[in-house]
């Protein structure tokens, strides 16, 4: 996906900074409309917030409670749209208990609750013209059933629950895809390029932004980019982006966009050490957030919390206190209580939240702050967005794009609510494949559904890298739930460059394994180096980068503060740094040419 050939010499009409899932669904919509499009991330696709949520995509019942029910009813239609229309492959329904632990109130409050939620899911599907809903209306649980749903819960203490649906995603796969789809439709797309300043060269506007310079981050080459539209899709980086705009007009205040970073931890556990009826998830209260405990192929993931951040943005982590709090309210529900020992990972992420003001000045809390999202123009040429929520992507590139494409493109409507995400189109003619796919190459059913899963439509062109060597189609040594082909696929058509885009990113093992990936990995690197020019010194760089940062986030599991444990993430990226200080300079010096 990485594209290094030269632009043409004529400007982009929108090039998007970001490659979250805001930022790659940016660029599906404008390439969507026809415009010449760029998209640019300093790091991996979804590497910061995209790839740390909770995984879902959902209405959120707890917004309800803040009567915010336009967020709600267009979130409901998202989910619906996706589940429908754009993405079946890579979001399913999943059924949650909400156990009541006080029978009549309970069950009156929160039905009440849930009933209006699929009611206005319900509305959604009508005034889209379809008869059937997305998922199942909810139901009503007795103590026995739910017993039987859910053994793992606390039955004694509950006198029964609630079953709804929302939907889950691998959001990592949701950002490459859509990044994909972007390209697919003839955007030039580059992870790894880092904006380092923005431009000002139009003669006839010279406070106007017309493109940014960009740092090759795996060379240390510079070049221009040139735009007639610049949008930043930053999330929690917008702050520090728009920043660095105003500094170059030496314009004082503060940023327009002011974006509050709230930070949400995560543990996973063996699937054993929690027993349930096939795939379903429990969702319950704290007095801070939202319990969820959720079913993923391999693990439970158990979270969030609800905190403000302050340190660094570019260094999430989740501490002892995070964990312990976790394990604390997932025991109170739970009828064989967690333990550390039982943890096999963390991940933290930044909710980036428009940030509003009180009257006396102050920030208000995170946890009050409505998902909502803000578009504005930062300066001439740039506009930003902020704010929002994962199931919402669509909605905010498609508001984006009309905002800074007001006056400068016509007649360019966004398609993206009947555009199928790469993989999409299709894909149930391959489900409707699968019993042969279990005879034809020797797998369970359960492999072949994870496949569809990950890849839909797509899936065929992994079958050919198999057919080609059948070595590719048995599973890693180390990480059974992933064939060797997927690890050759990820560089040859998903954009990994380094060990740690495939270990978080492409496969999620470093969320699935006790070792984070680790055991995997020098299976993993036999088969990437070769596809990416790798010698054995920048085998072993690779290797390294990623050991040093994994016991980094397991000493920050045991570190008590966030200022503690932002600071060893910060220490310890991931990937290493292949531009010398010297060879940045030289190629500063010289990188005038655009490509």
């Amino acid at each position: 996906m990485r594209n290094t050939s030269a632009p043409e010499p004529e400007p982009l009409d929108v090039l998007v900074i970001g490659g979250g899932v805001v930022g790659a669904a940016t660029a599906f919509d404008a390439a969507g409309r026809g415009l010449r499009t760029g998209l640019i991330e300093a790091r991996d696709f979804g590497e910061g917030t995209s790839s740390r949520s909770s995984k879902l995509v959902h209405g959120g019942l707890r917004y309800l409670q803040m009567l915010d029910f336009k967020l709600v009813a267009e979130a409901l239609r998202e989910r619906d749209l996706l589940l429908r229309r754009l993405a079946p492959h890579l979001v399913r329904p999943l059924p949650f208990i909400f156990p009541f632990d006080k029978h009549v109130v309970d069950r009156a409050f929160i039905g009440s609750g849930v009933t209006l939620y699929d009611t206005l899911a319900s509305g959604s599907s009508l005034l889209r013209g379809y008869r059937a809903r997305a998922v199942p209306f909810h139901r009503h649980l007795r103590r026995g059933r739910l017993r039987e749903r859910f053994p793992g819960l606390d039955t004694e203490k509950y006198h029964g629950g609630l079953e709804y649906y929302d939907a889950q995603v691998d959001d990592a796969r949701l950002v490459m895809t859509l990044a994909r789809s972007a390209h697919s439709l003839g955007a030039a797309v580059a992870s790894r390029a880092e904006a380092v300043s923005y431009l000002r060269e139009d003669p006839a506007e010279p406070e106007r932004i017309n493109g940014v310079m960009v740092r090759d981050r795996l060379t240390g080459e510079q070049f221009p980019v040139y735009a007639r539209e610049v949008i930043l899709a930053a999330g929690v980086w917008t702050g520090d982006a728009q920043k660095q705009a105003l500094a170059q007009e030496d314009e004082a205040g503060e940023p327009a966009l002011r974006v509050l970073a709230s930070k949400g931890i995560h543990i996973t556990v063996p699937r054993s050490r929690i027993q349930a009826e096939g795939t379903v998830g429990i969702i319950t209260q704290t007095e801070k957030s939202v319990l969820f405990v959720i079913p993923l192929p391999d693990v439970w993931a158990i979270g969030t919390t609800d905190t403000a951040w302050h340190e660094a943005v570019d260094a999430p982590a989740a501490t002892s206190a995070d964990i312990d709090y976790v394990l604390e309210h997932a025991n109170e529900v739970l009828g064989e209580d967690l333990t550390r020992d039982d943890v096999l990972a963390t991940w933290a992420g930044l909710r980036p939240l428009v940030q509003p003001v009180a009257e006396d000045g102050t920030e208000a809390a995170s946890a009050k702050v409505s998902r909502e999202h803000t578009v504005m123009q930062l300066a001439p040429g740039l506009s930003g967005i902020a704010g929002g929520k994962l199931t919402t992507y669509r909605v905010m590139a498609e508001d984006v794009v009309d905002f800074a494409a007001e006056g400068s493109f016509k007649d360019r409507h966004s398609i993206t609510s009947v555009l199928p995400l790469a993989g999409g189109q299709g894909y149930g003619e391959w489900v409707d494949r699968a019993e042969d796919l279990v005879a034809e190459y020797g797998w369970d059913h359960h492999r072949v559904d994870r496949l569809l899963n990950r890849y839909g439509s797509l899936l065929g062109e992994l079958l050919e890298l198999i057919d080609e060597d059948p070595s590719l189609g048995r599973p890693l040594e180390q990480a059974p739930s992933y064939l060797r082909a997927e690890i050759v696929y990820s560089v040859e058509a998903e954009g990994a460059l380094h060990l740690d885009d495939i270990l978080a990113r492409r496969s999620r093992l470093v969320h699935e394994t006790a070792d984070r990936g680790l055991a995997a990995a020098e299976e993993i690197l036999q088969l990437a180096s070769p596809l990416l020019g790798w010698d054995e010194c920048r085998r072993q760089a690779e290797l390294q980068a990623y050991t040093d940062y994994i016991t980094a986030v397991r000493q920050a599991e045991t570190t008590e503060d966030d200022a503690g444990a932002a600071a060893l993430i910060a220490e310890n990226y991931p990937v290493p740094d292949l531009v010398t200080s010297t060879e940045t300079e030289t190629s500063s010096q010289q990188g005038s040419s655009p490509r």
